[in-house]
């Protein structure tokens, strides 16, 4: 049977909605659910602890502006420094230069490694501001974090963003937006999935071991989790850059590495010290 038959044909609108010329694009959106999933979790578990509110209230500003940044940064100086470098502007504003005339695009590209760099700065403000332990915060992020990832990987889905190889199986997505007339892996919704399962298994692991946050445990596992995810899906994608044609490991495997290591160590970390808040 011929597989293209079997294909999903994508292609979505980008905006959910438009009025006046501005439209609320899916990614912004996913984005959007994203980080208020995360929020309502961070809270319950700091009312979980008897943290007072106001230590709370300060959380989402800078881990909203870390991420951000981070990402924005990331993507930048990791896949295209030759091109950004050239281009400060684009690199921070939300703005392109097409045919002479700036345009606002959006943010086209965010990098989770750079995110992950910018919420850690991010973090180390926060808890100067408000005096609580650095692993105790990181661990409640952690329980959080793979919802975001998941809804982040549905808006890539939703702009035909990264996608994966060319595929016999079934499920193959054409990904028209992109130019694409062959099925390919739907790697986004992989990843979605994966985030999503790890952030159910993330909950039952704090319904058991909810005393252990601060021990690392959870931020290490998140880490370990989905950058391992992350580090072997990468075989199944299109390269994003051109420079990483040929490379044994792409960016993206090359940078989740430290991660990897870093999510072994929390693990470790946690069987072996006390908890502090």
């Amino acid at each position: 049977m011929n597989p293209i038959f079997s294909a999903i044909v994508w292609e979505p609108s980008e905006n959910l909605f438009t009025i006046g010329g501005f439209g609320i694009r899916y990614y912004a959106l996913c984005w959007l659910v994203g980080l208020l999933a995360a929020y309502f979790v961070v809270k319950k578990i700091y009312k979980d602890r008897n943290v007072k509110e106001e230590l709370f209230d300060p959380l989402f500003f800078y881990c909203f502006f870390g991420i951000l940044i981070g990402a924005r940064l990331g993507h930048c100086l990791f896949y295209e420094p030759e091109y950004y470098l050239a281009n400060p502007i684009e690199m921070i504003l939300p703005i392109k230069e097409i045919n002479g005339t700036w345009r606002f695009t959006g943010y086209a590209g965010l990098a989770s490694h750079g995110g992950v760099i910018g919420v850690t700065i991010g973090l180390l403000l926060y808890i100067k501001k408000t005096g609580l332990k650095f692993m105790w915060v990181l661990d409640c992020l952690g329980i959080a974090a793979p919802i975001f990832s998941a809804m982040v990987r549905l808006g890539n889905l939703m702009n035909s963003e990264i996608i994966g190889l060319p595929t016999d199986a079934p499920w193959g997505f054409i990904f028209v937006k992109a130019g694409i007339t062959t099925p390919c892996h739907p790697a986004q919704l992989y990843e979605s999935i994966a985030y999503f399962v790890i952030f159910i298994a993330i909950l039952f692991l704090y319904k058991k071991f909810g005393n252990k946050v601060g021990s690392g445990l959870f931020s290490g596992f998140t880490l370990f989790t989905i950058f391992t995810f992350r580090f072997f899906v990468e075989y199944i994608k299109e390269v994003q850059v051109d420079f990483e044609n040929g490379m044994f490991m792409n960016m993206g495997q090359i940078l989740s590495i430290p991660l990897i290591i870093a999510g072994g160590y929390l693990i470790y970390r946690s069987t072996r010290n006390k908890v502090a808040k």
